[in-house]
């Protein structure tokens, strides 16, 4: 009986088919709600860890915003949940291993995810409230999208200045030249449809949008009828359908809601644009331009018109060795490819982009003819059977792999279906890819089939824009300038009823974030609904060859690592350590050139790689220990190459290759330097906790805002030959070093496969025994930090860190608490609402022994440093409830039994157990956990976090140098 009503389809809905997908190991299921015409995807596993998604079509025709203002004004505050901030709210009593919103260029979706179906049931009352019925505050518009205000919110004497979220967030966003050659490469690809806009919103275009404006959009696209509806787990389609059609769809009828949708107006000559970027006065121009070209092609959801694109794209474009990429990056007309390079398929159309970074304005056209000229020469020559079987293997291993260790597996595989549900395409299709990589293999065996597609797709497609992005030290002074001048005329204009209204709104605003929001109408889990420990996966060990094994549900993938103790070295070598872990799988080897390298990685894995890993004890975060781990994957046929290919590379690496090193540090740079807008709060941290100890001191050295610096450094010097063959001689040196060390292996695959892995091990590292095993320590590391790096942004993001304790140290599991708890409390408020930073918060790391305070694209600096010192003043001098301790310990146990992918949750057990932190450790720190107390958070704040002991770093632009100066932070130009 029980199957039968599994089965059951709600009477709301209709069932529109169910399909098998062998290879992801679960049932696509697609329903539609029978009044209202919503259509829901349902992607049946045996998983628990359940994924809900509501996506509406949004296509905003102009640059204000609105889509992007309208996903955080509509989570704050719905009907049933008329409270201030439900969304951020609910993070905190829920048990989610996912929660958030995107708006893209022409959806806008609102997922999450829970292991506990309590948790599930509760997060989806709440998001189906927020999104079909908002309040839509007009102070939460002000709050989260735009506002005027005086500098002083209670002093019309002082300037006027525009404040916001997104207003702010969008400014960070775009302080980055790649979101500008995006945005400007697709206004121009993109003449007349939705994408020629910036969805996200142009900061200069945000501050025109007008609350009615925001209502009118939420009205016309927030509609059942407008919605797609996407699940995946093991919670059965129709009990989902009950809960939709109960706490939603049953209040509504269908409606015929009119989009803007529909193909790019074509182009018949190729354009050609340039515009200008901000970079700080005197950094100098030289070698600062981006130049793009972009073709627009076929439909996304035209599943053969998306896999020819990924096709040529990856022909083209996937390493090395294939043909474009060479040429981009081995010409002198820039440093590094740009980017951009690729395929685009989210959009309706797709687009095909390629270019380089650090070249110069007036070499625009001399890259088109390189551009055209390698398409060219492919389009005469074709392309060996065998390297497209190489390509269509890569796409088979991507499609195959369970991922799912940054982001739930099923949203991954929702994500990858939702284009073609939006744009009216087969998701279905989409997702089971089997049927058409076995037509393309039989496609690919005509030799003119990939010629001919370069030739229709791109060499006689006029539907062309080649962009010139040029540096321009005086663009952001002249946007500056322009903002004050129209704010003093704005101010200038201001009727007296005008400027109460701005007070009085200010004041308005101010008492609603001050308000105590009465949340016990919003569900919420509790202590009692914290699972025991999950469990650990098993391993066994075979000493034969120091292999640590795993039989692992990896879907027809086998994973292998080779693990290395680092070797004693000198500072100058342990500052080389990244550069030689990025190079080792982009060389030559053996008798192998780096070009037949790259083909034979591709033919034979999924990629190989190494990383550098290394972490303090347990109970002493100076005592650190270091490892080098080269790992790969590849579909469980390819086992036996795998192993040899990583064997390989570990033995026979060679630096000799001169030129490819030096053009691999010049893209290395380039990304480091991107990086910093996206990851400033991260880079401030590492900076302001760099004293603290070796772990801190190597991560600020070797990835940190140190490290990009020292990557800069570097670039310039290896064009000197000299400089350069010294660099490769030190590089060959630390191999032999590294491969002279005693080694261990980890190894995961499903059951059957792990003997055979085991048997390919033993016989291919036979006589490799590694003779030493020197063991690399660092002295210990301790002193204060006060810093100001330098940088070309719109927005700050400010640091401070404190001393702490190691992991296994009782006060470890209190301070990790108290990060949620003065978030939660305090500086989500000060720093976000009423700061209009993106994002703040605090933590504790407790590898490397800090406790960290930091904001996210904030337009403040000194007041924000100041909120920091009050969260602990807050702490101390208020009297806190038990259900605000119990919110932050479910945030800390979320986290801890955050689920991984199979190979993800091997891998994490096995690194864990190579530093010491064994499961009785993580037991008993989970225990510890669950134990504090509000008098522990007081305890350890009052010892472990003493103002006057804080190390401070902030990341900001020059505009800030005097700002900085006053604060006592010493200048550091990036």
């Amino acid at each position: 009986m029980a199957a039968v009503i599994e089965n059951a389809t709600h009477p709301a809905f209709e069932k529109l088919r169910s399909h098998r997908i062998g290879t992801l190991n679960l049932d696509v299921e697609e329903y539609r709600h029978k009044k209202t015409g919503a259509r829901h995807l349902h992607l049946a596993a045996d998983n628990d860890e359940n994924v809900f998604f509501v996506a509406l079509r949004t296509f905003p025709m102009d640059s204000t915003g609105v889509a992007h203002i309208l996903e955080h004004t509509a989570l704050c505050g719905s009907e049933r949940y008329p409270v201030r901030d439900p969304f951020f709210m609910m993070i905190r009593r829920s048990l989610n291993t996912f929660m958030n919103a995107f708006t893209s260029s022409d959806w806008t979706a609102y997922p999450f995810a829970s292991m506990n179906r309590k948790d599930f049931d509760n997060l989806l009352s709440v998001y189906l409230d927020s999104v079909f019925f908002s309040k839509l505050d007009p102070l939460d518009f002000a709050q989260e999208g735009h506002r005027l205000e005086f500098d002083t919110p209670n002093d019309p004497k002082t300037d006027l200045v525009y404040r916001g979220v997104v207003y702010n967030e969008m400014k960070g966003a775009m302080s980055s030249p790649t979101s500008q050659l995006w945005q400007n490469l697709s206004s121009h690809l993109f003449q007349t449809t939705t994408y020629h806009y910036n969805s996200g919103g142009e900061p200069d275009h945000i501050v025109d949008l007008s609350y009615d404006e925001l209502v009118k959009f939420y009205r016309h696209h927030y509609h059942p009828s407008n919605a797609i509806f996407a699940t995946y787990g093991n919670i059965p389609a129709h009990e989902h359908h009950e809960r939709f059609e109960e706490l939603a769809l049953k209040r509504f009828d269908r409606l015929d809601i009119e989009l803007p949708v529909r193909d790019e107006k074509r182009m018949f000559a190729p354009v050609r644009v340039e515009q200008g970027y901000a970079v700080n006065e005197g950094e100098g121009t030289d070698h600062k331009t981006h130049i793009v070209m972009g073709w627009l092609l076929g439909h996304s959801f035209d599943l053969q018109e998306n896999l020819e694109g990924q096709l040529l794209s990856a022909v083209l474009l996937e390493n090395s060795a294939s043909p474009l990429m060479r040429a981009l990056e081995t010409t002198e007309l820039g440093h590094a490819p740009s980017p951009m390079c690729g395929l685009e398929d989210s959009n309706r159309e797709m687009t095909f982009v390629c270019g380089i970074e650090g070249s110069e304005p007036e070499r625009q056209k001399d890259l088109e003819a390189l551009i055209e000229s390698t398409l060219q020469k492919v389009a005469d020559e074709g392309v060996s059977e065998e390297r497209l079987e190489a390509i269509l293997h890569q796409l088979e291993l991507h499609q195959r792999e369970i991922a799912g260790d940054q982001f739930p597996y099923g949203l991954q595989l929702i994500m990858s279906a939702i284009a073609p549900m939006v744009h009216g395409g087969d998701p279905v299709e989409l997702l089971d890819l089997e049927p058409v990589l076995a037509t393309l293999r039989e496609k690919i065996r005509d030799p003119q089939y990939v010629p001919n597609l370069i030739r229709r797709k791109l060499l006689d497609n006029p539907h062309r824009v080649t962009l010139t992005l040029r540096p321009d030290e005086q663009l952001e002074s002249r946007r500056q300038q322009a903002i004050r001048d129209a704010l003093a005329q704005r101010k200038e204009e201001l009727t007296e009823a005008e400027v109460k209204q701005i007070v009085d709104r200010a004041q308005a605003l101010e008492e609603r974030q001050m308000r105590k929001d009465d949340d016990s109408i919003l569900p919420k889990v509790d202590l009692t609904d914290v699972p025991l420990q999950m469990p650990e996966p098993e391993s066994r060990y075979d000493g034969d060859i120091a292999a640590t094994v795993f039989a692992r549900g990896t879907n027809g993938l086998v994973y292998e690592q080779v693990v290395v103790p680092l070797p004693e070295l000198t500072e100058e070598e342990l500052l080389l350590v990244p550069y030689y872990t990025a190079l080792i799988s982009e060389v030559g080897c053996g008798d192998l050139d780096y070009l037949q390298m790259q083909d034979r990685i591709s033919a034979e894995s999924g990629g190989i790689g190494a990383s550098f890993s290394a972490k303090g004890r347990i109970d002493d975060v100076q005592a650190l220990s270091g490892y080098l781990v080269f790992n790969g994957k590849a579909l469980a046929r390819n086992r036996g190459e795998l192993t040899r290919l990583l064997r390989d590379v570990y033995t026979n690496a060679r630096f000799d290759e001169q030129e490819r090193i030096r053009e691999i540090i010049a893209q290395i740079r380039a990304r480091r330097e991107q990086a910093v807008t996206g990851s400033g709060h991260a880079l401030a941290m590492g900076a302001a906790s760099q004293g603290m100890s070796p772990g801190a001191w190597l991560a600020f050295r070797l990835g940190g805002l140190a490290g990009i610096r020292g990557t800069k450094e570097l670039d310039q010097a290896l064009k000197d030959p000299k400089e350069l063959q010294a660099f490769c001689d030190k590089l060959a040196a630390l191999h032999d070093k590294i491969r002279n060390q005693g080694r261990e292996f980890l190894v995961i695959g499903e059951q059957e496969q792990l003997g055979a892995m085991l048997d390919d091990l033993k016989s291919c590292w036979q006589g490799e025994a590694g003779t030493a095993t020197s063991s690399w320590t660092m002295k210990p590391v301790s002193y204060t930090t006060r810093e100001a790096w330098l940088t070309s942004t719109q927005v700050n993001f400010c640091a401070k860190a404190y001393s702490t304790v190691p992991v296994d140290h009782p006060d470890a599991a209190a301070l990790t608490v108290l990060g949620g708890f003065l978030r939660n409390g305090f500086l989500h408020r000060a720093i976000r609402e009423k700061g209009g930073a993106y994002g703040g918060g605090a933590g504790q790391d407790s590898v490397n022994g800090t406790f960290r305070f930091f904001s996210y694209r904030d337009p403040r600096l000194a007041d924000t440093l100041e909120d920091f010192d009050m969260a602990l003043d807050w702490l101390q001098e208020t009297d806190h409830e038990y259900q605000e301790l119990e919110e932050s310990i479910l945030g800390v146990i979320g986290q801890l039994d955050r689920p991984r992918s199979p190979a993800g949750a091997a891998r994490h057990a096995f690194h864990n157990k190579l530093f010491g932190r064994s499961p009785e450790q993580r037991a008993r720190f989970r225990e510890r956990v669950l134990a504090v107390t509000l008098d522990d958070l007081k305890r350890v704040a009052a010892t472990w976090l003493v103002p006057e002991n804080a190390s401070t770093a902030v990341v900001t632009s020059p505009d800030n140098r005097a700002v900085a100066e006053e604060l006592g932070l010493k200048i550091e130009e990036m």
